[in-house]
């Protein structure tokens, strides 16, 4: 594994990756990005083993400064409402570990790892502030990633409790970032918000809204990346 790179957005030098799960996402991105030839724009597929494993192919190819996985995902009500977006303070696999007599042990307390990436904080915090300026509704936290979209106001409830202050969700951020690490290449998440995370009530989607939301948040981070 590689000494992680720092994030230079002044840099002229090397692309920006972007993943996203499927083409409705990657094309809401590249509307954004207008053609911008400083970005690559690729599929990751669905779940946090695709995206690690797409993604790692993608870098093996070299000349990258970031990455960026992006789509759309759940919103936690309090923090993130839908059509709003998050950009991520840290990628979390929140359910990476054991069931316990006592509940969820964590990898981390487990003693096999980590199951936190972090995300450079200047960063984030700059681009929540001009997606902000540009009129969208922006926020910055801490982006889960699961192998199981949440469903019940149980899970939700246990999700915000194991990682306070929790965002969004979705399923592929982690395997992004984990490919990112292996390289020494900077990992960053944006998620548009379709839905609340919680009990599934489809007619309540706003994917159509959280698309746009996607594609205006790159439009305006096109101007600093």
């Amino acid at each position: 594994m590689k000494k992680l790179q720092s994030f230079n957005p002044s840099a002229k030098e090397g692309s920006i990756l972007i993943m996203t799960a499927v083409e409705a996402e990657r094309e809401a991105v590249l509307r954004g990005l207008s053609g911008n030839p400083r970005f690559v724009v690729e599929l990751a597929g669905v779940g946090a083993a695709s995206a690690a494993a797409l993604t790692a192919g993608q870098l093996a190819a070299g000349g990258y400064r970031a990455v960026i996985s992006a789509g759309i995902g759940g919103g936690f009500a309090r923090i993130a409402p839908m059509e709003s977006v998050v950009v991520a303070t840290s990628i979390i696999a929140a359910d990476l570990g054991a069931e316990t007599a006592e509940g969820f042990s964590s990898v981390d307390e487990l003693g096999f790892g980590s199951s936190r990436l972090p995300v450079d904080a200047d960063t984030a915090a700059h681009w929540t502030q001009l997606l902000a300026a540009g009129g969208l509704q922006a926020c910055a936290g801490p982006v889960l990633t699961v192998s199981t979209v949440t469903g019940t106001a149980a899970t939700a409830a246990a999700l915000t409790e194991r990682v306070p202050g929790a965002a969004a969700e979705a399923m592929e951020g982690y395997g992004v970032g984990i490919a990112a690490r292996a390289v020494g290449v900077p990992v960053f998440e944006i998620r548009a918000i379709s839905n609340l995370v919680g009990p599934r009530n489809r007619a309540a989607w706003r994917i159509k809204e959280a698309l746009q939301s996607l594609e205006t948040a790159f439009h305006i981070l096109t101007e600093v990346l």
